[in-house]
């Protein structure tokens, strides 16, 4: 959707989410946001009259969707769970190299400038992740994956984990690389704890 086409509280929103995705949340002020988003400041604070907090767990929210959606889009893409790590890494790599490498994880600039320090924004994220995990996990209990409940939820750490260092390095050294070798090998460990076939196996 193209920025004319939001309604301005949502333009809002998803300046607020992008430019805290490229310079965290203490690098993002009120007034670049109203600029970038080219809204008036006093549009900014009557749908935020709490300001930039308010805001920012806002922008935190609209970035758990996107992503969530992307993951949403490779776990869909086939119906066994080993391919669904190498699709989602694929999905990044296109996302990465369609924002010229500039957007990775929509949170992590946040999430380590805030940790312990914003209460609110620390819970914000924390949700945020344990969302995407999720979602991972729901694919690796599904049936027919044959993955027990435990190591569905244990996995699902290790993926969001590994993913969000891949998506990291991808972005540092510009390459696609990093994360196709961690889907690759996410999907070894997928299949490694799989009570039925596995991909080898077929």
């Amino acid at each position: 959707m193209t920025d004319t086409a939001l309604g301005t509280r949502d333009r809002i929103v998803q300046t607020t989410s992008r430019l805290m995705q490229r310079q965290g949340y203490e690098g993002t002020a009120i007034k670049q946001i109203s600029q970038e988003a080219r809204v008036a400041l006093s549009s900014v604070y009557h749908f935020f009259p709490n300001g930039k907090q308010e805001l920012g767990i806002a922008a935190i929210r609209h970035a758990d969707v996107e992503f969530a959606d992307i993951l949403r889009e490779a776990m869909a893409s086939t119906d066994d769970p080993a391919e669904a790590m190498v699709a989602t890494a694929e999905l990044l790599i296109t996302h990465l190299r369609n924002s010229d490498w500039l957007d990775g994880c929509p949170i992590t600039a946040t999430a380590l400038e805030t940790a312990s320090r914003i209460p609110e924004i620390q819970q914000a994220v924390a949700d945020t992740f344990d969302h995407w995990r999720t979602l991972i996990a729901d694919k690796l209990r599904a049936e027919g994956a044959g993955i027990a409940e435990q190591d569905a939820h244990d996995l699902a750490h290790t993926v969001i984990n590994t993913l969000e260092g891949a998506e990291l390095t991808a972005q540092v050294t510009r390459s696609g690389e990093p994360l196709e070798i961690a889907g690759r090998h996410l999907a070894r460990l997928v299949d490694s704890y799989r009570q039925g076939p596995t991909r080898c196996d077929r």
